[in-house]
């Protein structure tokens, strides 16, 4: 697997960067080697959040974690990944490496998570530009708003991050 460990408003210590690695280990047995992992660690005040993202099989697993510490932090966001992984264990065993589920940590309590689609909604998209769809978000109430961009002519959703700010996505096609 290759880490890129990159940060924010902060200056990473040989022992954390070593602690990545270690942690990241975890993970090996669920990937194959073409794996890509980043980690960025985002100092705020007294808040050290830590994101990982694995970019794997045409998969993206991504968790992010604050605590005080990063240490804790980062430890918090590859237990959330493997979380993710174990819980989804049935749907992702064709993608992952074979034999990933073999050992025997997650043979013996794992439950497996059934997906229910419990609504269905039809909505009409219609063309506008992103700030028009970031107030139709709004005055709805949603957390997230999908529309064609009438600057590309893509579908886009539009949806409100946890800091309050907004994310745009732009699709594209699986690499």
């Amino acid at each position: 697997m290759t880490i890129t460990i990159s940060s924010r408003k902060a200056t990473l210590k040989d022992a954390f960067k070593e602690r990545v690695g270690k942690k990241l280990q975890k993970l090996d047995r669920f990937f194959e080697e073409d794996a890509e992992a980043s980690v960025t660690v985002t100092v705020e005040k007294e808040r050290q959040t830590v994101e990982v993202t694995v970019r794997a099989g045409g998969m993206v697993f991504r968790s992010e974690k604050t605590a005080p510490d990063m240490f804790d932090s980062l430890e918090a966001a590859v237990d959330m990944i493997v979380r993710q992984i174990t819980s989804n264990k049935s749907k992702l065993e064709k993608r992952l490496k074979v034999n990933a589920f073999n050992d025997a940590v997650f043979a013996e309590g794992m439950a497996e998570q059934e997906f229910r689609v419990v609504r269905t909604k039809k909505v009409p998209i219609k063309p506008m530009d992103v700030e028009e769809a970031v107030l139709q978000m709004n005055l709805s109430g949603h957390e997230f708003f999908v529309f064609t961009n009438s600057a590309s002519g893509e579908v886009n959703v539009v949806y409100k991050r946890k800091n309050g700010d907004y994310g745009l996505i732009e699709a594209t096609a699986a690499r």
